[in-house]
């Protein structure tokens, strides 16, 4: 006779009635779902946008109220996720066109991602061919937000960026760290790699894991992270680094994930507005300044930071092009520009520098991906 297997610990397989009677239940939620985002907006379309405030402000209050009365199954990320198109989708359904975003494109890269991260694919992504043009098209006001690499972990300060912060009149109003997973992708597999293709800086942030694991391949840099995908979609003896959504979107296997040399590898990325940002109470200041070329003046800046007690979290020194030995110093510290301690430190600072610009006060970041 033989031994009955048991069944002690395992889950039982629900009957074809009861998988049907569970989906009509979810297909039920769905409508119910469904029916209470269109009385949010609704609501929402009523208040003439002063319920939610800026995107910007809005997806991140909304997502933290959210988060905290969470209890699961669902992880904080994907409440976050959730409640940021969320707001994103009711925000357009007030406007005849979504909020506009540019960002360092094309789509797919790492400055499309962190758009999404903030602002939800909801809101209008606009991608543009240079760092340049995101400050141009918020100077100009055909977008509202724009969203440009500031630093990375590993390869530190982005000069584009700085550059142009130094003759664009436009507000840093947010900040927004995200961690940089970069994986190796193509058609496979991975001994036929003959060419490695990415952006310069991505390229750098994988050199030692290259040069153990791909020897043999050679390395090219291209224009961006998703452009080297779109040749590895081509040729299979080319590989990209990229990020998994890029895979995704082209076709290709994720060979290798995770290539990055630092697991800690975070781009942190500036959300510029026309309009400064509202404190929060857990905000940063940045500056930026030139001061005189005289010995002492540098650390009579920093004295002015010591003797108000605030926290100096960033420091770059930047060349004034077309003027050898002139500096511009970009200075961010703990506080909001509108505090007590703030205000008196830039008083003092703007007596001792030759120029002096207030680039936004901001809530201060986490590391998200």
């Amino acid at each position: 006779m033989a031994k009955k297997k048991s069944t002690k610990g395992s889950t039982p397989k629900p009957s074809p009635k009861g998988l049907a009677a569970a989906r009509r239940e979810v297909d039920k939620l769905d409508r119910q779902i469904l029916d209470l985002l269109t009385q949010r907006a609704e609501k929402t379309a009523t208040l003439d946008g002063t319920l939610d405030g800026t995107l910007d402000d809005a997806a991140s209050d909304v997502a933290e109220k959210a988060i905290s009365k969470n209890r699961g199954p669902l992880g904080d990320r994907a409440v976050e996720a959730i409640y940021r198109e969320i707001v994103a989708g009711c925000r357009a359904a007030q406007t005849a066109t979504p909020t506009r975003i540019a960002y360092l494109g094309p789509e797919h890269t790492f400055s499309h991602i962190a758009a999404i991260e903030r602002f939800g694919k909801a809101s209008d992504l606009v991608p543009v061919g240079s760092i340049r043009a995101v400050f141009e098209e918020v100077e100009q006001g055909l977008a509202a937000y724009g969203i440009v690499p500031l630093e990375n972990s590993t390869d530190g300060r982005v000069s584009d960026t700085l550059d142009c912060f130094s003759w664009a009149k436009v507000s840093i109003c947010g900040e927004l760290p995200l961690r940089i997973h970069h994986c190796l992708i193509g058609l496979g597999p991975r001994a036929k790699v003959r060419s490695v293709q990415s952006k310069p800086q991505a390229l750098s942030q994988c050199r030692s894991w290259l040069t153990k694991h791909l020897p043999q391949a050679v390395v090219e840099p291209v224009a961006s992270t998703a452009g080297a995908a779109r040749t590895a979609a081509l040729d299979a003896q080319v590989a990209a680094i990229a990020s998994r959504q890029a895979a995704t979107e082209y076709g290709l296997k994720v060979l290798v994930p995770n290539i990055e040399d630092h697991e800690d590898n975070v781009t942190r990325f500036a959300i510029i507005a026309k309009e400064p940002a509202a404190p929060t109470g857990n905000d940063k200041t940045a500056l930026m300044l030139e001061i005189s070329h005289k010995p002492g003046a540098l650390a009579d800046v920093m004295a002015v930071f010591k003797r108000n007690r605030l926290n100096m979290t960033w420091i770059e020194s930047f060349p004034i092009a077309g003027s050898r030995g002139r500096y511009l110093f970009f200075i961010e510290f703990v506080s909001h520009a509108t505090e007590l301690r703030a205000r008196r430190a830039i008083a003092s600072l703007e007596k001792k520098a030759k120029r002096l610009v207030l680039l936004g006060s901001y809530a201060q970041g986490e590391p998200i991906g």
